[in-house]
């Protein structure tokens, strides 16, 4: 029996944040329709061709976007059924939804948990509603207070709340109001991601035009350590360089893909893995509906993984757990001595102080963590 986990793309919002570049669209609500179809096609036709050789038990469930919450929650429903049809799910199986303030109404949040999700990761990325406009969010803070209200409310026992830093304009003081605020509220799980800026995005150009201005490299960092003080000091263990959750409630589902587990990814633009190999679906949203509703295929091999790939492919995603990785571990899925096949890199990160040994366990240390890029491009 194989363990896996689900990624469901639902690749549609009410409006694209400034700062966003994931494949998700503003577009007419009749096109959902079409999706879902297109999507329940894709499900069915890996399912055939899959089972041919092995069963597979779902241990991880994730509907991302995109806003899931944006589009009719029947839609949702269906995806689920046709997915519980067609796999079996483990009875403890961790079943996330991500929604976002101002999409999220009462009905669909207890729609989500009677029809078998019992995660919900609510997207709000600062507590200040000036810094919310400025990156485009459609919600303020209050909105969030209600849609975190009524999950609480429909019983939802896991809710993650995702933060964001290094925004436009954004201080210290920013941060430590939205940590303390959310701190109140007392979600078993927080993620805090370092603003990236994508090529091709608003908030981009508003940047590169003058019009806005980010926090200095240094200032970026006192944010990310007062985050990992704050949080660690109330409770929350820091698990991976974006995420702290209280024991016992680390995300499941992205644990096991940075543990090299295998997943299937449905819908536009998902990603796969499988058997050593990555598949990458259409990024073309009328041609994925389009194929699809005539059955044709939109998996696409993007990857078929060597020895090396895996590799280095283990030692980066290992590197992010705070915990990091075990050298006893890498010998036993790879045959090989983690100590000689990177003998060049290990010297010069040890020299540099960013990475540690604890008897056979590799880590980062915090300046490794302030250089984690520099890191995970030795191992590229």
């Amino acid at each position: 029996m194989k363990e896996i986990g689900i990624y469901v793309h639902i690749p549609f919002c009410k409006r694209k944040c400034f700062y966003c570049d994931f494949c998700s669209f503003e577009c007419d609500k009749n096109i959902h329709n079409d999706y879902t179809k297109a999507l329940i096609n894709e499900i069915r036709a890996f399912y055939l061709e899959e089972n041919k050789t092995e069963d597979i038990v779902v241990k991880t469930l994730y509907f991302g976007g995109g806003t899931p919450s944006f589009i009719d929650e029947n839609y949702i429903k269906r995806i689920l059924n046709e997915l519980k049809q067609k796999y079996k799910f483990a009875k403890d199986i961790e079943a996330t939804i991500e929604i976002n303030p101002g999409t999220a109404t009462y009905e669909k949040i207890k729609k989500y948990k009677d029809i078998g999700f019992n995660r919900v990761s609510i997207g709000l990325q600062s507590t200040n509603d000036r810094l919310l406009k400025l990156i485009g969010r459609i919600h303020t803070y209050s909105e969030f207070e209600q849609t975190y209200k009524m999950a609480r409310d429909v019983g939802f026992c896991n809710i993650n709340v995702d933060l964001m830093i290094g925004l436009p304009t954004q201080t210290e003081e920013d941060v430590q109001a939205s940590l303390e605020k959310i701190i109140e509220k007392n979600p078993e799980h927080i993620s805090v991601y370092s603003l990236i800026l994508e090529d091709g995005t608003k908030l981009k150009d508003l940047i590169d035009s003058g019009k806005l201005e980010l926090p200095d490299e240094d200032v970026e960092r006192k944010m990310y350590w007062l985050v990992k003080k704050k949080l660690e000091n109330t409770g929350y263990e820091h698990y991976e360089i974006s995420n702290f959750a209280k024991p016992g409630y680390e995300s499941k589902h992205n644990t096991d893909c940075w543990k090299q587990k295998e997943y299937l990814a449905f819908g536009l633009a998902a990603h796969s893995y499988l058997n050593n190999v990555r598949y990458s679906n259409l990024s073309d949203l009328n041609k994925y509906i389009e194929d699809n509703l005539n059955n044709n295929n939109t998996r696409n091999v993007e990857e078929i993984q060597t020895d090396d790939i895996q590799m280095n492919e283990f030692v980066i995603l290992g590197l992010r757990m705070i915990e990091g990785f075990s050298i006893n571990v890498f010998k036993d899925k790879f045959n090989r001595d983690f100590r000689e096949v990177y003998r060049e890199q290990i010297d010069r990160l040890s020299k540099m102080k960013l990475i540690k040994f604890e008897n056979d366990i590799v880590s980062l240390t915090d300046k490794g963590i302030d250089f984690a890029n520099i890191v995970w491009s030795e191992f590229v």
